[in-house]
């Protein structure tokens, strides 16, 4: 006699999700790992309901150890995942690089990470993380406070766009706006590195239609799918319906990403949100695999509904 089975768990669905597409999993681009004093000041901040919360309650729900979270992430069947960290001050990216080239080594499955800051010698340490391997960057305008079209960002984004190392870019207002933050000052930096491979974090949210406008223009921009369609970000800031067909149209350089593990509802709930779009399963397997393995070079291929191979 076979072993009863367990109760379903959150695991079950998610793998259930992709199997259904007939994925070998999913690619994310937006998971968040850090040093673990780092991040448990950024649930603090989640906690304490800070200002660039936007003041909305939010709750983390996977506060876990570090090794618990990765682990969970394999669980769900996520092929790749990243390690979004980000500084809010100088001489705090280069110690932050230096954590991730070590997480990385130790997680084969997450993609080498880097991050920067606009202050001296932040192309010498960009470079010597592209060198050690960095696969993907992360930026965040929004908590940096920062210009990134700042003249002494230029020759990191010249590099990285030479390199074709992918950068993870929050640079949209929400949940809460600053001073930099929205269009204006990266489509700046896309004028002057139109090859960049920036991937706009969120959709761009709230000003969706106007990172649309950047990546109809710059066939090297494309957008993560982070917290947009659910529930959750909705009630806040609302995807427009006019812009669906547009969003559909760029159905090659749209990436899932999650923001897991801070996010204040169950991971499935992101994809749930991404399949009631009703933008169809090809749709659904390019952005929740088939996009971030081409970008990343991840290696094997995703089944289709017929059977057949096609690149992932």
């Amino acid at each position: 006699m076979s072993a009863h089975p367990g109760p379903r768990t959150e695991a079950d669905d998610v793998r259930h999700f992709w199997e259904g597409l007939g994925l070998p999993g999913l690619v994310d681009v937006h998971t968040h790992f850090m040093p673990e004093r780092v991040l448990r000041k950024v649930w603090a901040y989640f906690d304490a309901l800070g200002p660039l919360t936007g003041g909305v309650e939010w709750p983390i729900t996977y506060r876990a150890e570090e090794d618990e979270r990765a682990a969970l992430l394999r669980r769900f069947g996520v092929r790749a995942f990243t390690a979004m960290l980000y500084p809010h001050k100088p001489g705090m990216a280069r110690w932050l690089n230096g954590w991730a080239a070590g997480f990385a080594a130790r997680t084969p499955d997450c993609l080498h990470t880097s991050t920067l800051f606009p202050e001296p010698g932040v192309a010498e340490y960009v470079r010597e993380a592209v060198d050690a391997g960095a696969r993907v960057v992360k930026a965040h305008v929004q908590v940096g406070a920062y210009d990134p079209a700042d003249a002494s960002l230029d020759a990191a984004w010249g590099l990285l766009a030479e390199a074709g190392v992918p950068v993870v870019i929050h640079c949209g207002s929400g949940p809460a706006p600053g001073k930099h933050t929205g269009p204006e000052s990266i489509a700046r930096v896309l004028a002057r590195h139109p090859r960049l491979r920036l991937i706009v974090a969120h959709l761009g949210m709230p000003e969706y239609e106007d990172f649309l406008d950047l990546a109809e223009r710059y066939a090297e921009v494309r957008l993560d799918t982070t917290m947009a369609f659910t529930d959750f970000s909705e009630r806040l800031a609302p995807f427009p319906g006019r812009a669906l067909p547009r969003l559909a149209g760029l159905g090659d350089r749209v990436l899932l990403g999650t923001d897991f593990p801070n996010i204040p509802y169950p991971y499935l709930h992101q994809l749930r949100a991404l399949e009631r779009l009703d933008l169809g399963d090809a749709w659904l397997r390019a952005v929740c695999h088939d996009n971030g393995a081409r970008l990343f070079g991840l290696p094997g291929r995703a089944p289709d509904r017929r059977g057949a191979d096609v690149p992932g």
